[in-house]
């Protein structure tokens, strides 16, 4: 009989120990150790060797390469993220939070992949009426879609090799089981082995399988990080809770670019694709209200023009309040300390909230001019002008750096019938195509404050 040992693995990392630890070496996690069973049925010295097949090295010149087979998903946003469509015989992981839209895009999917075979649709959270329900509500009629609520891998393996399935849809890789394995679903050897066994299937029969993962509180991929190393690729879903835009995000791609996004809006009929978002995300601006102004910013190689707003108030107590919605808190407290010393504005005693309008996050420092431009706005309570666009990343001493992709920046100010533009001055000199727009370089902050708020 098999003996079964017990050891402790850290739920962040997987780290294993043969005791249990306050806090792990690997990725010093507190209090993430858990005890597990295993059943050593094996040595690998002494198992017998002979089926065992001898792979000798070869040239890398003398292999062959093969044409990548790509097919279209049928959602245009979804393809641009992917690179072009599904690779045939890739592994790609999902991600997102618990009601974020990550079951319904995929459904959409299996039905818009119509005619490219059968699409095997594998449940372990729903039942198949409360599937067919959300079925009928997003007006999904595929008859090559096939259901199976099924949470054990060799059943599930089992119904691969009978339906042979162009795609396979797992929902979720944490609900999934393997009998080999004593420790209960959704620990990180479950998942781990789960997603080694669908790999190994899915790259040898060349089937195109999609998991759909839960996230932590982190926001990162619940298990261990090695599966997001083992898939080809990773796609996040984001989006504010109260907010009906999402963002389908790659942070990993082997058969293309991580830079990309694309855009959807959560709608009762599904995930319904935004192919102008600029448009949409200024479209309620009123006019020239006093803190209030466009920024430029870049999204994987798609330039989007999205409206800030910032507010500031003298504090009623001695600790003035920073709040920021949608930018890094630390970021704006950084720019706040330069509009104090640069521009000589007396923020010390106000309260500044900052807020992305419709529930964007942005990360990249071009919008720093704009955030500056909002915050003294709204300080001296004097609007900016509604066809502005600010662009500039500012550094501590307050002068305007330059920024990358200046140009597809000032294409899409001017396609959505903006006016003026104010840019960093070095961006300016190297301007190559012409605009329409009345572009205005400046150096620092101050230049940039005195042509804007005037």
């Amino acid at each position: 009989m098999a003996k079964a040992k017990t050891i402790f693995v850290c739920s962040n990392c997987g780290y294993e120990s043969a005791k249990w630890l306050g806090k792990c070496p690997a990725c010093n996690e507190w209090n993430s150790f858990y005890e597990e069973k295993v059943v050593n049925t094996s040595s690998g010295l002494s198992g017998n060797n002979s089926n065992k097949t001898k792979v000798a090295p070869r040239k890398l010149d003398d292999i062959k390469g093969m044409e990548t087979t790509r097919v279209g998903t049928g959602i245009g946003e979804l393809d641009r993220v992917l690179g072009g469509g599904l690779v045939k015989g890739s592994l790609v992981l999902v991600g997102g939070e618990p009601g974020i839209g990550k079951s319904t895009l995929i459904l959409e999917l299996c039905d818009k992949i119509n005619g490219e075979g059968k699409v095997l649709y594998v449940s372990g959270e729903e039942s198949a009426e409360q599937v067919k329900i959300r079925a009928d509500r997003l007006n999904i009629h595929n008859e090559n879609i096939m259901f199976l609520g099924e949470t054990n891998i060799d059943v599930i393996q089992e119904a691969v090799l009978q339906v042979t399935p162009k795609l396979v849809i797992i929902d979720s890789i944490q609900t999934m089981y393997s009998e080999e394995i004593t420790s209960a679903a959704g620990t990180v050897s479950q998942v781990r082995e789960i997603t080694a066994r669908v790999m190994r299937m899915c790259k040898d029969k060349g089937i195109t399988t999609i998991i759909i993962g839960h996230v932590t509180k982190d926001g990162n991929i619940a298990g261990p990080r090695v599966l997001e190393h083992m898939v080809d690729t990773v796609l996040y879903l984001e989006g504010e809770r109260y907010f009906s835009y999402r963002i389908v995000r790659s942070v990993k791609n082997r058969f293309g670019s991580t830079n990309e996004v694309g855009m959807f809006e959560m709608k009762n009929e599904g995930m319904v694709e935004i192919k102008n978002p600029s448009s949409v995300l200024i479209s309620d601006r009123s006019d020239n209200p006093a803190g209030s102004v466009i920024v430029a910013t870049i999204e994987g190689t798609r330039p989007l023009l999205i409206e800030l707003q910032a507010l500031t108030t003298p504090s009623v107590f001695g600790f003035p309040k920073r709040t920021a919605n949608g930018i890094d808190y630390n970021r704006l407290a950084v720019l706040i300390a330069v509009i104090e010393k640069r521009a000589g504005l007396a923020l010390g005693g106000q309260d500044v909230y900052l807020n992305v309008v419709s529930g964007i996050k942005i990360a990249e420092p071009a919008v720093d001019l704009g955030i500056i431009l909002a915050c003294t706005s709204s300080y001296r309570n004097i609007g900016i002008s509604k066809e502005l666009v600010a662009i500039g990343e500012v550094g501590l001493t307050g002068e305007v750096r330059s920024v990358n992709m200046i140009e597809k920046r000032l294409k899409e100010a001017e396609r959505l019938g903006f006016k003026k533009c104010i840019i960093p001055e070095s961006n300016k000199k190297l301007l190559k195509d012409t605009f329409k727009l009345d572009i205005i370089g400046v150096k620092n902050v101050n230049e940039a404050i005195k042509q804007i708020l005037k």
